[in-house]
């Protein structure tokens, strides 16, 4: 695991090595969680992004079945 150095004003890491004690965590625990949430939404989305565009694009194969042996073909 790799350390970060963030730069937080003293308000705020204040406020939230409180909030961190107070529901029985740390700032480190606290910090990966908020990223892990984050990062994943945004990961999922892009990959539903992908998925609805895939639904709305209309291809015609116009009857064209596609066998195995095809992609071997020279």
């Amino acid at each position: 695991m790799r350390n970060v150095t963030l730069s937080i004003p003293d308000d705020l890491l204040m406020r939230s090595r409180a909030y961190a004690e107070q529901h029985g965590t740390t700032l480190n625990q606290m910090i990966r969680d908020l990223l892990r949430r984050n990062v994943t939404a945004m990961e999922e989305s892009v990959a539903q992004s992908l998925i609805d565009h895939a639904d709305r694009t209309a291809v015609s194969m116009k009857g064209h079945t596609w066998k195995r042996e095809d992609a071997y073909e020279k």
